[in-house]
């Protein structure tokens, strides 16, 4: 089967699980702004991966208005969504229902992967906003456990990437 795995990051985390995938598929592999030269209708499976970014996941939509031509050429479909919040947390599940809510992803399967925070790799906006976002989480009156927790985490730069994320990946694409 003739994949290409297409990915766009900012810190290096979903860069790193495009490659993983390409590596255990030996197949190409590119960046986002690499993939408009290419000719996907030439390929049996096409693999997106974006990162969260305000509930949201970045340039989804550029994948999303390739997805009906590609479907509906019988094309394999996967997105994976690359985050810092634990593969294990019950919002993913509420997240990923949301931005693939839509019915133009019926013929696209999705999947999360943990990634972290690269702080040192972070635009200073972005940097800004994120410790914008851990004050106003600390300073919330009634603030749970589990928000001090996160509040916590994505203070510093953390890792919690791991290859096993990608097993589901790999074996949808090879069904």
């Amino acid at each position: 089967m003739k994949t290409i795995v297409i990915y766009n990051s900012k810190t290096g985390f979903t860069k790193r699980y495009a490659e993983w995938i390409s590596e255990a598929l030996s197949c190409e592999c590119t960046e986002l702004k690499e993939a408009s030269k290419k000719n996907l209708a030439e390929y049996d499976a096409v693999v997106f991966g974006g990162w969260c970014m305000a509930g949201g996941v970045t340039k989804l939509a550029w994948f999303k208005n390739q997805v009906p031509a590609l479907a509906a050429a019988g094309k394999k479909l996967i997105v994976f969504v690359v985050g810092g919040s634990p593969a294990e947390s019950p919002d993913i599940p509420v997240a990923m229902e949301r931005v693939f809510s839509d019915e133009v992803w019926n013929s696209v399967k999705s999947f999360y992967c943990p990634g972290g925070f690269n702080y040192e790799k972070m635009s200073l906006p972005s940097k800004l906003a994120m410790k914008m976002f851990v004050k106003t989480i600390l300073a919330k009156k009634d603030i749970t456990e589990d928000e001090k927790k996160m509040a916590e985490m994505i203070s510093h730069s953390y890792d919690i990437s791991d290859k096993k994320y990608i097993e589901p990946i790999i074996a949808e694409l090879k069904q």
